[in-house]
Parts: structure tokens; C-alpha cells; sequence
């Protein structure tokens, strides 16, 4: 099998695990914010202070290691 033969199939294979996993995930709806939307809302502000932290935990991890260099 050749590199582009190969690389080919390696790309196919990705969209379609993509194209398989990505729909049932699209259809999904675990808060439902039509009546009352303050479960919607704290959902919201943890996701967003969970992704902030996140990322200024890997930029001051990254920065540590930068340093020792």
C-alpha cells in the first residue's frame, strides 16, 4: 500500500466516524430553557468558568515548562 493510498483510506475512515458520531450528538438537549431558563443559565456560567480555567491552567503549565528550558 502506498503513503497516499493509505492516507487516503486513513481520511475516509475519519469522516465517516465523524459523519456516524456527530448526528445522535446534535440531537441531543439536556436543559430544556423554554419555561424557565435559570438551569439553562448556570449550566452556562459553569461550562464557560470551567473552559477559563482550563485554558489559564495549561497556559501556566506551559509557561513553567517554557521556563525551565
Amino acid at each position: 500500500m502506498t503513503h497516499r493510498t493509505r492516507s487516503a483510506l486513513l481520511g475516509l475512515l475519519v469522516a465517516a466516524t465523524l459523519l456516524a458520531t456527530a448526528a445522535p450528538a446534535g440531537a441531543q438537549q439536556p436543559i430544556d430553557a423554554t419555561e424557565d431558563g435559570g438551569a439553562a443559565f448556570l449550566a452556562f456560567a459553569v461550562m464557560v468558568f470551567l473552559i477559563v480555567g482550563a485554558l489559564f491552567y495549561m497556559d501556566r503549565v506551559r509557561r513553567r515548562r517554557s521556563g525551565d528550558d
